[in-house]
């Protein structure tokens, strides 16, 4: 099993920054892909940004440009820096991986970004 703890949400003003981290642990080793999503109430979870163990990256339309997805291999860590923040990114932010087998998510972390 995977256990996914994300940190980093908090309240920014618009066109501020916040990056999140989720710090991944346990049989990491089955991971093949990495993302975030993000989820407000009433919506769907939505992917932002995904990045596969060959680097490759992809981005929902609406954050292209300002968010980039990142992962420091060695300390089994995803990030997302997000700059240039719109009111419309307020959502509970969850990490996601991709194991042959399961998916797995953390709990979430909460960005409001005020106008």
């Amino acid at each position: 099993q995977v256990q996914l703890v994300e940190s980093g949400g908090g309240l920014v003003q618009a066109g501020g920054s916040l990056r999140l981290s989720c710090a991944a642990s346990g049989d990491t080793g089955c991971i093949f892909a990495w993302g975030w999503y993000r989820q407000t109430p009433g919506k769907e979870r939505e992917l932002v940004a995904g990045i596969t163990n060959g680097g490759s990256t992809d981005y929902a339309d609406s954050v292209k440009g300002r968010f980039t997805i990142s992962r420091d291999n060695a300390k089994n860590t995803l990030y997302l820096q997000m700059n240039s923040l719109k009111p419309e990114d307020t959502a509970v932010y969850y990490c996601n991986v991709e194991c042959p087998t399961w998916l797995y998510w953390g709990k979430g972390t909460l960005v409001t970004v005020s106008s």
